[in-house]
C-alpha cells in the first residue's frame, strides 16, 4: 500500500530535501507540497493525503493552527508535526488537538519515514526529549478566554480589533488582558502575548 503524504514547510530548501528523500521510499508518495499553514489546509482538502507532515513554525499562523483546522475536515489525514524549537505547552496542545506525532527537525529522513508508517498504522509518536520537556513545564494559569484574547493580541492588534476578532466588548477584552498581565507578571498586553507564546500556550 502506498502512503500519500502532504509536506508543508516555509523553508524551500528543507522542504525540497525532505520531499526528495521521502520519494525515495517505495511505499511513500508525496502528493502535495506547500509553504504556508493556510495553503496546507486547502491542499489537504484537495489532495486528500493519508499523512500531513506540517512544520510547526509556518506563517501566517503556525502548523498547529493548521493541524486543528485540518483535523476538522470530513476525512482528515493523520498529522505529523515537525519543529526546530519545541515550546513546552505546544506538545500538550498538539496531543489534545489529535496530532499523531511530534518530531524535531533533526530527525533523519529514514527515521521520519518509519514514524510516518507507524502513524499510518494507527500508532502515535512523541520524541522523548520533547516529551521530557513537556512533563516538567508549569501548568498554564490562564483561562480559555484570556488565551483567546492574547492570541489575537500577538499580532499587535488594537483593543477594538481584538474585540471584533473574539466577539467581545472592548471593555471585556481589557479586563481579560489585565487579568492575564497580572498572572504573568508583565506590564503590557504585548509582553503577555509573547510570554504565553514562549510557553506554547497560544
Amino acid at each position: 500500500m502506498t502512503i500519500r503524504i502532504l509536506v508543508a514547510d516555509d523553508e524551500a530548501m528543507l522542504r525540497g530535501a525532505l520531499v526528495a528523500l521521502l520519494d525515495l521510499e517505495s511505499d511513500l508518495d508525496v502528493v502535495a507540497e506547500v509553504d504556508t499553514s493556510t495553503a496546507a489546509v486547502t491542499a489537504t482538502a484537495e489532495s486528500r493525503p493519508d499523512i500531513a507532515v506540517l512544520d510547526l513554525e509556518m506563517p501566517p499562523a503556525d502548523g498547529l493552527v493548521a493541524a486543528e483546522q485540518i483535523l476538522r475536515q470530513p476525512t482528515p489525514p493523520r498529522i505529523v508535526l515537525v519543529t526546530r524549537h519545541a515550546r513546552p505547552g505546544v506538545l500538550r496542545r498538539a496531543l489534545a488537538a489529535g496530532v499523531s506525532a511530534f518530531v524535531p527537525k533533526t530527525t533523519p529522513a529514514e527515521r521520519l519515514a518509519e514514524i510516518i508508517r507507524d502513524v499510518h498504522s494507527g500508532r502515535r509518536y512523541v520524541d522523548p526529549d520533547i516529551a521530557a520537556s513537556a512533563l516538567t513545564e508549569d501548568e498554564c494559569p490562564l483561562t480559555t478566554r484570556e488565551l483567546e484574547v492574547l492570541r489575537a493580541a500577538r499580532t499587535g492588534a488594537s483593543i477594538a480589533d481584538i474585540a471584533a476578532a473574539v466577539h467581545l466588548a472592548p471593555g471585556t477584552v481589557r479586563n481579560y488582558l489585565s487579568s492575564a498581565m497580572t498572572k504573568l507578571g508583565v506590564s503590557s498586553r504585548h509582553a503577555a502575548a509573547h510570554a504565553a507564546w514562549e510557553q506554547g500556550w497560544i
